[in-house]
């Protein structure tokens, strides 16, 4: 049985999404569908990569590789929904459905939050223990901290999900979202959810603001040990290591501390939407440029990729 189905009035919502116009509507399915296909495209292109490249097969392109997979499944959880609620005219999605949607987003989320944290380690260890770089960071640690930031997410998002959806919902129905997110749904309950929302600002703090702890910690460390190589140009190669992680790491967590840690007097749910693309959309899409871009080995594997593949014809 579904968590709050039996005290339960509605058996679906209804996602309002960003507008009723159809012309408006139809821009934005261009849009988000080239959004969609340009985040699963890239990620894919980047996980395809590592894969074949033997040279790639280090802890750092792993953890890439990992978090390319995340951002892949991060994104499909919501957007395909969204597309096609965008053309249909009915935008109405089960409440099981919602649950699993709000379950399976919250998970992935978190992973991704926990992940940034195991990301921040390889760097600090990659700079400051570069020549025990592989022995600290071996395959048997690389692949317990992934399976950690999965467990981690998926378990903390049952918390949040249970809390969510076990409340009596007897009312409106209508979702001000595209997806069914945490505070949006919760909303709508036909209770006082204050203590609800207490319980899950508590969980926000434990995954949002410890792992931004952690990766601020890690960076200190990281740039006392740079500023402590004499030569610029080993200075500059060595930021340039981190300069792709902190860029996406900004770009996620800024927005999501906002939605999570936010005062509830300043809930307003048109700008939630808004605010909500950065870190589930715009963040898919921004990895795999990010790391392509800056990134000489990834641009090596791929024209490496394309040569054989010219060869092959």
């Amino acid at each position: 049985m579904i968590p709050g189905q039996n005290q339960s009035w509605v058996s679906e919502f209804i996602l309002i999404g960003f507008s009723s116009d159809p012309t408006t509507n139809s821009i934005l399915f261009i849009v988000f569908l080239l959004i969609y296909l340009s985040s699963v495209l890239g990620n894919g292109l980047i996980i395809l990569l590592v894969c074949l490249d033997t040279q790639l097969h280090t802890p750092m392109y792993f953890f890439l590789c990992t978090l390319s997979l995340l951002d892949m499944s991060y994104v499909t959880t919501t957007m395909p929904q969204m597309l096609v609620h965008l053309l249909a005219h009915s935008q109405t999605i089960s409440f099981a459905g919602c649950w699993l949607q709000m379950y399976v987003f919250g998970a992935l989320g978190i992973t991704e939050c926990t992940f940034f944290v195991v990301m921040a380690y390889d760097r600090y260890v990659a700079i400051c223990y570069p020549l025990r770089y592989t022995v600290i960071l071996n395959w048997g640690l690389c692949i317990r901290l992934a399976a950690g930031s999965w467990i981690c997410g998926f378990f903390s998002s049952l918390l949040h999900t249970f809390f969510t959806m076990s409340l009596p919902y007897c009312g409106p129905n209508r979702v001000n979202h595209y997806f069914c997110e945490g505070p949006s749904v919760r909303s709508l309950a036909c209770m006082d959810t204050h203590l609800i929302e207490m319980v899950d600002f508590v969980l926000s703090v434990f995954v949002v603001v410890i792992p931004i702890s952690l990766i601020v910690a890690s960076y200190i460390r990281i740039a006392m040990a740079i500023l402590k190589i004499k030569s610029t140009q080993g200075r500059c190669k060595a930021f340039s290591t981190c300069a792709s992680h902190l860029t996406v790491v900004t770009f996620f967590y800024a927005p999501a501390t906002y939605i999570y840690l936010r005062p509830n007097s300043s809930y307003s749910p048109e700008r939630d939407k808004q605010v909500s693309l950065f870190y589930n959309a715009f963040t898919a899409l921004l990895n795999p440029v990010v790391y392509s871009l800056r990134n000489k080995d990834i641009k090596r594997a791929f024209l490496k990729v394309m040569g054989h593949s010219r060869l092959d014809q």
